[in-house]
């Protein structure tokens, strides 16, 4: 059986004066991601895949040191495109994103569509999808992406879906593939992973 991890990346260092997509993540993000793949460390992972953009990048290295397995690049898997206004600070951030969500066939300050950036991220994971080899494979992206693949999997309106429990990222989601499908109720917690009984599930069972 091939299953999927869907993992958002955690903390990041935010720095106006560097692209958001080049944002790595910071030392907590890190320390939590590390403290992500020892939980892991046991499991039959066959594959790591990521966005281009750092911290997810940064993520999906330490997964794929951890675990031994290969880390995969693609970047559809990214954040929708927002180069149209850069970094923009918060509160205003959030109302822009709030937004964008709740007119997703309207681009919101020139922003890629949450319509158009669904389509791409569903495109994507099929493609992850039709790689899984019997086992896991994880998955390191963004919160507004696994909220768009969240809508898609429960069939419901863009920004109708589960939210994931942590805004700070590090959340996740299981998945089983043909068809790719939802594990269980939706979003947990990196941190508390090993309490998921999701996950006790996993680790009793052998890749085949």
């Amino acid at each position: 059986m091939a299953q999927i991890l869907f993992v958002t990346h955690p903390e990041v260092v935010i720095d106006p004066a560097v692209p958001v997509p080049r944002w790595p993540l910071s030392a907590k993000g890190r320390a939590r991601m590390e403290a992500l793949a020892e939980a892991m460390a046991s499991l039959p992972f066959r594959a790591v895949w990521s966005s281009d953009e750092q911290k997810a990048m940064d993520g999906a290295a330490i997964l794929s040191a951890r675990l031994n397995a290969p880390h995969h690049v693609d970047a559809q898997l990214g954040e929708n495109d927002r180069s149209a206004t850069g970094y923009i600070a918060p509160p205003r951030f959030w109302e822009v994103v709030a937004e964008f969500f709740a007119h997703p066939d309207i681009s919101v300050l020139g922003w890629e569509t949450a319509r158009d950036a669904q389509n791409r991220i569903l495109a994507a994971m099929a493609r992850v999808a039709d790689e899984a080899a019997p086992g896991l494979t994880v998955v390191v992206s963004h919160g507004g992406v696994g909220q768009l693949l969240t809508a898609a999997l429960q069939n419901v309106a863009i920004g109708q879906e589960a939210k994931s429990p942590n805004p700070s990222g590090g959340g996740y989601l299981l998945l089983e593939v043909a068809p790719l499908r939802l594990v269980g109720d939706g979003w947990g917690d990196i941190d508390t992973i090993t309490t998921d009984p999701r996950w006790a599930g996993l680790a009793m069972r052998p890749a085949v």
